[in-house]
């Protein structure tokens, strides 16, 4: 099988050849305390662990990005409020207002580089005005500036791929909590459903029209929806409010992609618990990273869910900071339940710390790779 058949038939409950080998990626921090421990300065971590534990690395086309933008449209601009003890107070690219260690600069809070804490001050929507005014004209699915002049082109490459493609976006609740922030966005579902519903039609209404055009020339393996929607032990908001304001949406989406999607996917750190049972009847059929510290039992998911969904991740990153036994332990302890049904795919439950060294990430790398068959 090649790289992208064996991603689609692990994650459908199909038969592959092996399991993809997907261990988890490494922050900056992680990769400054590997590069003090035996991973050389100038080699990418990834084909050297492969270099390390022996397996030769697969060759796969070029890879092509399709260039499709679901963001604002234009940006805010980012730019520097303030700078007092040892801190930037600045206003990021959504117009939120945030403060951050001045040890990083803004590119940090567009990207996951690093496990950054942040501190918000506002965010850009108080009241419908300000959604009218400052967000909702910038996002306009018929902007040009959303694809790629070459986009068909891309496209037609890209349906001949041999390795999975993979798209992302917000869901509603991940993006309104951007346009409003996290409490502001609680309240106003208990005190102004009304507006919560505008909002929340209006992203399903602009993602459909987006993913619309994206499928019209481009079948994609995995589409993941970004919802972080829960704490340690307890969803953000009820299944009652997710099954009102989000499980539409999600439903929608899956008629969009219909055919045109492998692998329909959602993403949410913490107790999962309460939602998956919305996250089958929204129409997704995998989801990651199922996080251990957060009281998540991906062996007992499994056994309550069948093959319903599919699950990635699941494995405590902590037993691996831990390593030896302990290590050995936790992976017996997932891997070979969760690999006889199918529908998994094994991996650190979230970015890889720094807390875990190299040479323990090498030693749970091998024995993974020993467990899904590429050693």
């Amino acid at each position: 099988m090649n790289p992208r058949e064996r991603y689609i038939a692990t994650l459908t409950f199909g038969k592959p050849d092996k399991i993809p080998f997907e261990p988890g990626g490494p922050r900056e921090s992680t990769l400054k305390a590997w590069h003090q421990q035996g991973l050389p300065e100038n080699e990418p971590w990834y084909p050297y662990l492969l270099r390390t534990l022996g397996i030769m690395p697969e060759t796969t086309q070029p890879h092509i990005d399709p260039g499709i933008d679901f963001r604002m449209i234009p940006q805010f601009e980012e730019r520097v409020l303030d700078h007092r003890n040892g801190h930037f107070i600045v206003q990021d690219w959504m117009g939120a207002i945030v403060e951050i260690s001045d040890e990083y600069d803004l590119t940090y809070l567009r990207q996951a580089k690093d496990f950054v804490t942040r501190h918000w001050h506002s965010f850009p929507v108080k009241t419908r005005t300000d959604w009218v005014e400052k967000i909702k004209w910038r996002y306009n699915p018929d902007d040009p500036l959303r694809f790629p002049s070459d986009f068909a082109e891309r496209c037609k490459k890209l349906n001949q791929r041999d390795y999975p493609l993979r798209l992302s976006l917000s869901g509603p609740f991940w993006q309104l909590r951007e346009w409003c922030g996290f409490e502001h966005l609680c309240m106003l579902m208990i005190e102004e459903p009304q507006f919560v519903q505008e909002m929340v039609d209006f992203w399903s209404d602009f993602i459909s029209a987006t993913l619309e055009k994206v499928v019209e020339h481009l079948e994609i393996d995995s589409l993941m929806v970004n919802e972080d929607m829960a704490y340690k032990m307890h969803s953000m908001i009820s299944p009652a409010m997710t099954r009102h304001f989000l499980v539409p949406v999600w439903k929608r989406w899956s008629g969009v992609l219909k055919d045109k999607c492998a692998v329909y996917s959602v993403d949410s750190d913490g107790y999962i618990g309460e939602l998956i049972p919305c996250f089958i009847e929204g129409g997704f059929k995998y989801t990651w990273p199922i996080e251990v510290a957060a009281g998540n039992d991906i062996v007992a998911f499994r056994k309550k869910y069948g093959k319903k969904i599919a699950f990635g991740g699941g494995i405590d990153k902590r037993a691996l900071a831990v390593g030896g036994e302990t290590m050995r332990n936790e992976l017996l302890r997932v891997i070979p339940p969760l690999l006889e049904d199918g529908g998994y795919l094994p991996g650190c439950d979230h970015g890889v710390p720094p807390d875990i060294s190299w040479d323990n990430f090498v030693d749970y790398s091998r024995f993974l790779a020993q467990l899904i068959g590429w050693l």
